[in-house]
């Protein structure tokens, strides 16, 4: 600097107050020009200090910017970047050896210390003023702090690395400069406080308040992990002002960096919540409220429910421009949630800290779900069918859903649309019915429904609360959602029931069959009876075995207690029992649910149409190709015998004549061969376990030697199931003796067969039926001669004495759900991409297969299986003769007369083939 300009310095710094206002016109343009043209960093402080202190408060508000703001500040601010580089760049050479350099960094920092100052001076000379200042006569001021508090934060925030070890040579300066940013700030904000801008402001001005914002939600993330409260109220004036000048601003600012700052924020509040009430739970420090560790969580819990806060308000204002970060707020309601029981990867807080917890993250996020639920885009996230989670994310998932339902019938009506109706046109993005997604969203809940998790039951007068499982939750909360659900929505809801009915995982279709029976009972008798009519119809249209078929049936069973009498018979009505192509309905029927009238009346045709189907089929000679028709007819009886108490009934006396007929007609080499036959053997089996008592010692050692055949090699499970029925029932009996040694040594050999079966299962049946079978048996020697294998020994006394065999720790258990998880996920796919039997995709395709086509080539039956099928039903008829005759049938009716020219005849017949067979 010259000597003049020096001279003019040494000369102000002596003058009055007075005498720098009556020279302000004068001197101010020289000292600024000086500022603006000085190289030195001590000339610059000089000069800005003289300025902000000598006349700076003679400088009216409508001067300030032009005169001395816009002169002096860009200046300084470039002054202060520059001191901000000298330090990075000299700071790696700093030690306490290298005086020389120390003493440089410090000074430079105390004359950053003087910068703010100055500009400190310059917002409390604008606060000296009564009137609210306008933003143009201090534009220039609010843009140069903001730059200057960014810059002093962010080396604040960065010391540690920038200084690494030797922090502490200027460790009080820094702490000294944040103060004097944080003073700073403070003031800038009470100030900017005042401004306002009115509709006409000129658009400069909104760009500045726009420019305002986004440089302090930059100056909030620069800060998060400096000081709370400066955090806390940066972002208070931050939301303040956006709000304050909302309708000048909403179309300029950033709404998703301002949002998902807020968002990020909570979430990195919450998380360190959580850390916080871990670490003083393992510090055995829960009840020390007064400990510093506790207090701290206290504050950060205060933080995090200051972001959620802010952030549903700031949602609640702008949500027509934040529809596009949808999917950030479900992440975000997912990732709290999942931190919170019942979800498997929620941490086990102490209780007082999960209270504060749950009021500070928790009890936001239903705020911050009212203010989505208008938005469509956030429905078509939320309901897309193929949206793909985290595992640990499904449960949370469908708590969102249940919330959203538990929010809808305080919505209006276009929102209610929005979410119970799912996309209506093709050109609309697809998204699911809410009941839909539900059933949905359950259904991926496989770990938490196998644990189970337990969640809040229902408060029930008089009664404590207790947890309940996720399957009754979700049960209560869709029933309660069916009672008040507009009545125009009940076809979405229907077909929401049936598709949920018809999909392969058994207990999502279980819950649907509770929600469909609440909905059939809570409406009037005639809506009953249109979803009993409904379903009956879709079991019938279910031509093969087939876990659509299981599902409609168990429906249908529960349901048709709801029916009144006369609706019963118009059941009956509408599908006659008489009639085979109804017989799929009245085998899922359960006829204790029937009125005495109905019950009657469909026994009776049962009855009499298997006696026709066996009787077509002895006319017929037996065929195999009959079998499924006789088939068809047994599963209805079953349900038939069930129903029946008394041995003495018509119903009983006719089972029971039909199921010997069809005994003595069975095979056992034909059975091992055929699995049409195995079908029919299970069926008999299930009849026989209930009418034990009245079956004869022959038919008892036919089914045995079936059995015996059948279990020999590798059959279906539901076989061995109702095996293991009927040789529990056997225990009921006395068996003569001089049947013992034909029975009861077979009987003891498949009981050992099946007790020593590895499989998990059929383990727990094998054991449960012969628990049974020991404890009503009068023969004791079958249990010995059972149990002759002392693994299987062992296995069954661990069993009778409730033996708990290693159990696994929670962490292995979890992980092997997981595990089986995927194979179960696996296993429905493969059961979805067989939708053949499917009786909603029944259609004209469907139709067409169900008849021959005329170009399709007929399917031959190979000459050697004809000829062995018809050998063995010769074969089983003649011993089953054979053993009428000798007298081993206890049949106490001499043979008939006629008896012996017909065996004349058949043996005429007999040699009659093997001479056509031998001139061939």
């Amino acid at each position: 600097m010259s000597q003049t300009n020096t001279s003019l310095l040494d000369e102000v710094v002596q003058w009055s107050q007075e005498t720098c206002r009556q020279k302000l016109k004068s001197v101010l343009p020289k000292l600024t020009s000086l500022h603006n043209t000085s190289e030195s960093w001590d000339d610059h402080i000089r000069i800005l200090k003289i300025i902000t202190d000598m006349f700076l408060p003679h400088i009216g508000l409508s001067e300030l910017e032009d005169e001395c703001f816009s002169k002096i500040l860009p200046k300084a601010v470039t002054m202060f970047e520059s001191m901000i580089k000298e330090i990075l760049d000299q700071v790696g050479g700093l030690s306490s050896q290298n005086t020389e350099l120390c003493a440089l960094l410090r000074n430079v920092l105390q004359a950053m210390v003087q910068i703010i100052d100055a500009l400190s001076s310059c917002v409390r000379h604008i606060g000296t003023f009564e009137e609210a200042p306008d933003l143009d006569a201090i534009r220039s001021l609010p843009t140069c702090i903001l730059k200057v508090l960014k810059e002093t934060f962010q080396h604040c925030k960065e010391s540690e690395v920038v200084y690494c070890g030797r922090l502490s040579l200027v460790a009080d300066l820094l702490q000294g400069l944040f103060k004097e940013a944080y003073s700073l700030q403070k003031g800038l904000l009470e100030l900017l406080d005042r401004v306002s801008l009115d509709s006409s402001a000129p658009e400069e001005e909104v760009f500045d308040i726009v420019a305002m914002i986004h440089n302090l939600l930059d100056i909030c993330s620069i800060i998060s992990n400096l000081d709370i409260a400066l955090h806390a109220n940066t972002w208070k004036f931050l939301i303040k002002q956006s709000l304050k000048y909302q309708s000048l601003v909403e179309e300029h600012l950033h709404h998703g960096d301002i949002s998902n700052s807020l968002c990020d924020n909570m979430l990195v509040s919450f998380n360190n919540c959580v850390e916080l009430a871990e670490q003083i739970k393992h510090a055995g420090l829960q009840e020390a409220t007064q400990s510093p560790e506790y207090k701290l969580f206290q504050k950060t819990a205060k933080m995090c429910r200051f972001f959620a806060n802010t952030l549903v308000h700031y949602i609640k204002e702008f949500k027509f421009f934040l529809t596009k970060y949808c999917n950030c707020y479900h992440q975000l309601y997912l990732q709290i949630i999942s931190n919170f029981p019942p979800s498997l990867c929620a941490p086990t807080l102490p209780s007082a800290l999960s209270v504060e917890l749950n009021a500070a993250a928790l009890v936001p996020m239903d705020a911050l779900l009212h203010q989505l639920l208008p938005l469509r885009p956030f429905a078509q996230f939320v309901l897309q069918n193929d949206l793909r989670l985290a595992a640990d994310h499904e449960l949370p998932h469908c708590l969102l859903l249940l919330s959203v339902l538990g929010q809808l019938p305080s919505q209006p009506e276009e929102v209610l649309q929005l979410w119970y109706t799912g996309s209506q046109f093709s050109e609309e993005t697809p998204r699911l019915p809410l009941h839909q997604a539900l059933f949905t969203s359950f259904r991926r809940c496989y770990t938490e429904r196998r644990v189970p998790v337990l969640l809040p039951g229902v408060m029930m007068k008089g009664q404590a609360q207790v947890p309940v499982t996720l399957h009754n939750h979700m049960c209560v909360q869709l029933c309660a959602s069916v009672a008040a659900l507009p009545p125009v929505y009940f076809p979405v809801l229907e077909r929401c029931l049936v598709d949920t009915v018809l999909q392969p995982d058994t207990q999502t279709a279980l819950l649907a069959t509770d929600v469909w029976c609440f909905t059939a009972r809570y409406g009037t008798a005639e809506l009953c009876l249109h979803h009993v009519l409904l379903v009956a119809q879709l079991v019938k249209s279910c031509t093969t075995e087939c876990y659509q078929s299981a599902h409609l049936g168990l429906l249908l069973k529960r349901m048709v207690f709801l029916m009144t009498p006369d609706h019963q018979m118009e059941l009956v009505a509408h599908f006659p029992p008489s009639e085979v192509e109804n017989l799929p309905v009245w085998r899922r029927v359960l006829l204790r649910a029937l009125s005495q009238g109905a019950r009657h009346r469909v026994e009776a045709d049962i009855i009499d149409l298997t006696q026709g189907a066996l009787t077509d089929w002895q006319n017929g000679g037996y065929k195999l190709g009959q079998v499924d028709k006789v088939n068809m007819v047994l599963f209805p009886l079953l349900a038939v015998v069930r129903m029946q108490s008394s041995p003495e009934e018509q119903c009983v006396l006719s089972a029971m004549r039909i199921i010997t007929q069809l005994w003595l007609r069975m095979c056992p080499d034909q059975v091992q061969t055929h699995p049409v036959l195995q079908c029919t053997l299970q069926l008999l089996l299930s009849i026989s376990a209930i009418l034990v008592k009245n079956i004869e010692p022959q038919v008892i050692c036919q089914a045995l030697l079936c059995v015996d055949n059948v279990v020999s090699q590798k059959c279906a499970d539901q076989l061995l199931l109702a095996a293991l029925e009927f040789l529990s029932s056997l225990g009921k009996i006395f068996v003569p003796s001089d049947s013992q040694n034909e029975i009861l040594p077979r009987l003891s050999s498949l009981f050992a067969v099946l007790l020593a079966d590895r499989a998990g299962l059929l383990q727990q049946h094998a054991l449960e039926a012969f628990s049974q079978f020991a404890e009503i048996t009068n023969h004791e020697e079958v249990i010995s001669q059972s149990l002759s294998v002392e693994d299987t020994k062992t296995r069954v006394v661990n069993y009778l004495s409730k033996t708990v065999n290693a159990q696994e720790d929670v962490e292995s258990r979890l992980q092997r759900l997981k595990l089986e998880t995927a194979v179960i996920e696996q296993h429905n796919e493969r059961l979805e991409m067989n939708t053949g039997n499917t009786p909603n995709t029944l259609s004209a395709e469907a139709v067409a297969d169900s008849e021959p086509s005329p170009k399709r080539a007929r399917q031959e039956t190979s000459a050697e299986d004809e000829y062995s099928r018809y050998i063995q039903t010769a074969a089983s008829a003649l011993k089953a003769l054979q053993a009428l005759t000798e007298g081993t049938a206890n049949v106490p009716a001499p043979p008939p007369q006629w008896l012996e020219p017909r065996l004349q005849e058949l043996q005429t017949l007999i040699a009659h083939i093997s001479t056509a067979r031998r001139t061939t």
